[in-house]
């Protein structure tokens, strides 16, 4: 029996977020509830495989953007079970010395946190158990292994819509983004408002133990205010700078991202 802590966190027999999203992925790392609320959710809006998928390929190209711009930390807040192209191994292949914090307080993802910790010798790679609800703590915690005076690139994938209070929200990430020096760069996903998610949000939160909150494109974009946004700005992931191997740029996906620099 594993002795690691976060074992005892874990209930198998409620449908976990992380655990949905490595099924979705095509991962292991799951139970049966979540099997049976995944395929639950993917009858009434089968997209949601592919907006999985999507949003790893939108991670990709957010890391390498950052990289080519010369950014070396990486702060992945809500970063759920390892998957392939992980943020540590897109940016340490671009750059071997990149130091990378993952932040997540699901203790599925801390029981698989040796799995995040493998990195390159030369640069770093750090496991930090804490709530996006609490940004102070994150940045201390970021601050061990990350040197907040110099450039960072912030990810929050898939996390802001498990924040219900908007104001909460948009103050925690003002928080964070406040403290990161000039030339960092933000980038944010989250599900937005149709017809397709509506009825997925329905059928999540009524099985599952983290609700979900979806907001409208503009609200997403409220995340990266007052700072300078990337074009095309807030869309659909696969319209967000394609690259000659991204999938599904003919769809309208309805999980949305963007990503900004600090001036």
């Amino acid at each position: 029996m594993s002795s690691d802590p976060a074992d005892s966190r874990i209930d198998a027999t409620v449908p976990h977020p992380a655990r949905v999203w490595d099924y979705w992925l095509g991962g292991k790392d799951f139970y049966t509830p979540d099997r049976q609320v995944g395929d639950l959710i993917l009858a009434v809006t089968p997209d949601l495989a592919v907006i999985a998928r999507a949003e790893r390929e939108f991670l990709g190209r957010v890391v390498r953007l950052a990289a080519e711009s010369g950014i070396r930390q990486f702060l992945d807040v809500g970063t759920g079970i390892p998957s392939t192209e992980n943020t540590h191994e897109v940016a340490q292949r671009a750059a071997p010395e990149a130091r990378i914090v993952y932040v997540d307080n699901d203790p599925v993802v801390l029981a698989h946190a040796r799995a995040l910790l493998r990195g390159t010798p030369e640069g770093a790679t750090a496991y930090l158990d804490a709530d996006l609800r609490a940004p102070q703590a994150i940045l201390e915690g970021a601050a061990r292994t990350l040197d907040l005076g110099r450039p960072v690139c912030l990810m929050l994938l898939g996390i802001l819509e498990f924040v219900p209070n908007l104001a909460q929200a948009y103050s925690a990430v003002r928080t964070l983004r406040e403290a990161l020096a000039p030339g960092s760069l933000l980038a944010v996903a989250s599900s937005v408002r149709s017809p397709s998610m509506e009825a997925a949000a329905a059928v999540w939160n009524r099985r599952g133990g983290t609700p979900v909150t979806l907001r409208t494109s503009e609200e997403i974009a409220g995340f990266l205010s007052e700072m300078e946004p990337l074009s095309p700005g807030v869309v659909s992931l696969p319209q967000w700078r394609p690259e000659a191997a991204t999938r599904y740029t003919d769809r309208d996906l309805y999980q949305y991202g963007g990503a900004a620099w600090k001036a």
